[in-house]
């Protein structure tokens, strides 16, 4: 591999490692980031960091202070209504779009998706709580799924933008409403299959909304 390649492949890594890190919580929200450390323990220059922490400016991720460097992008109850709206949005136009457009392989990913995020709420009923990242990995899945063949790359890249940032609003207050939750992808899941749209727009308005309400009852972001 060129010296090249291998930079390159050293700042990809360093990038997902970092931004996997914001979005899980695992980065405090309001935290600074101190470029030296930063470059340590995620094997990287410090140049290298910079340019990354730049791009997550961008993601909305993190906020790049003038003469005082970067910090992870606090969070607020404003805040998180606003990323759930645009969520709300973009996802609500996508998924008649993917539904119209779906075929057997993609009803195929769909089940396979909501198998994976069904286990994992089985699980966190029970009182299983130690994989609380792995279920909301599967819970975007599975949304990203449901929308994927709707045929407009740059929907879903937006998509996965607004998506993440309402992830770590969930991840940073631990939000699992339980079986009202669970139902909701149940019912998600028969509408794709039955091609139903605007019953799955509904669905997904009340799931969105709910956990919305849920977090804010919570004073998680106080």
């Amino acid at each position: 591999m060129s010296m090249e390649l291998l930079a390159t492949s050293i700042a990809d890594r360093a990038y997902a490692h970092i931004r996997a890190d914001i979005v899980f919580g695992r980065l405090e929200p309001g935290g600074k980031l101190r470029l030296d450390r930063l470059a340590k323990e995620y094997g990287a220059s410090v140049s290298t960091v910079r340019e990354i922490l730049s791009r997550l400016s961008s993601e909305g991720l993190v906020i790049a202070e003038e003469q005082r460097g970067f910090r992870v992008t606090p969070v607020s109850p404003e805040g998180l209504q606003d990323v759930a709206a645009m969520r709300l949005l973009l996802e609500s136009y996508a998924l008649p779009l993917s539904f119209a457009a779906g075929d057997l392989e993609w009803e195929s990913r769909v089940v396979a998706a909501h198998y994976k995020l069904a286990a994992m709420e089985r699980r966190m009923l029970s009182g299983e709580t130690e994989d609380v990242e792995l279920w909301k990995r599967y819970d975007r899945e599975f949304h990203q799924t449901l929308i994927e063949a709707c045929g407009s790359q740059t929907l879903l890249d937006l998509y996965v933008g607004v998506f993440d940032q309402y992830l770590r609003y969930q991840m940073v207050a631990v939000v699992f409403r339980g079986e009202i939750a669970a139902e909701e992808h149940r019912l998600l899941l028969d509408c794709a299959l039955t091609r139903d749209a605007a019953r799955a727009c509904e669905i997904l308005g009340r799931h969105v909304n709910g956990c919305v309400a849920y977090t804010l009852g919570s004073g998680a972001l106080r």
